[in-house]
């Protein structure tokens, strides 16, 4: 069979499927749209226009440098998360993180792939998890997310480049100062040799950036010379204060 002919049986099998199975939206049940959310819902998205050029901390004006980052520059050269941390999309993530919901990890991913990159990289590389977590968990939910950028955009992928050599505690009720200790020596290269120029690191929600930071500090210390971190997410910076 050829490349067409297969692309247009593949678009009449799902034009067939929303027929026999039409989408529901997963936020309020309302007739779905093919992303799975109604389009009242989608609209409710959060973008992240308005935000700090450095750590795409939401701001209620648009500056260079937030705060946080005159005081403590990340060791990363951009960030970018196009959406903020707020409701429903943290509905979704809760979901999709917490409780194996992977269908809202495919409505986030697709959500983020509609989005023009702020760059081309030569590689994006997810966070990774321990391997204790990855077994309870069952998947690494930034790599998940990583690929679909990955095929919407025809980026290379690596997800064995970082590994997270041990477990650290949920950062979730830590603050910003325990974030930052508690990754710290977290993550090492798997790989050092025939690193790449420019890497982006990709991960589900920002909130303080300690994770990031520490990711983008093992691969500029291994010799990759620019290293962006792309979120899903931003958390506002009263999430952030919190922890």
């Amino acid at each position: 069979m050829g490349t067409d002919a297969f692309h247009l049986l593949k678009r009449h099998g799902e034009h067939l499927l929303c027929h026999l199975l039409p989408p529901r939206c997963l936020l309020c049940g309302a007739p779905g749209e093919k992303l799975d959310l109604c389009a009242a819902c989608r609209d409710e998205i959060p973008l992240n226009t308005i935000c700090c050029g450095s750590c795409a901390l939401p701001l209620d004006v648009a500056a260079a440098q937030c705060g946080a980052c005159l005081v403590r520059a990340p060791r990363w050269d951009s960030a970018w998360a196009p959406f903020r941390y707020g409701w429903p999309l943290d509905r979704l993530e809760s979901r999709y993180k917490f409780s194996g919901h992977l269908a809202a990890g495919r409505v986030l991913g697709r959500l983020w792939a509609a989005h023009p990159l702020p760059a081309r990289p030569d590689l994006i590389v997810p966070v990774p998890l321990h391997h204790g977590r990855l077994r309870q968990r069952g998947y690494n939910q930034s790599l998940e997310l990583a690929r679909v950028l990955a095929r919407a955009h025809g980026l290379d992928l690596r997800h064995d480049l970082l590994r997270r050599v041990r477990p650290t505690t949920q950062q979730t009720r830590l603050s910003a100062v325990q974030r930052r200790r508690n990754v710290r020596g977290a993550f090492q290269l798997a790989h050092g040799d025939g690193l790449p120029r420019h890497v982006a690191v990709i991960d589900d929600v920002m909130t303080t950036g300690a994770t990031l930071n520490e990711c983008a500090r093992v691969l500029k210390r291994g010799g990759v010379e620019q290293v962006d971190v792309w979120a899903l997410a931003r958390a506002p910076q009263s999430r952030a204060r919190q922890g």
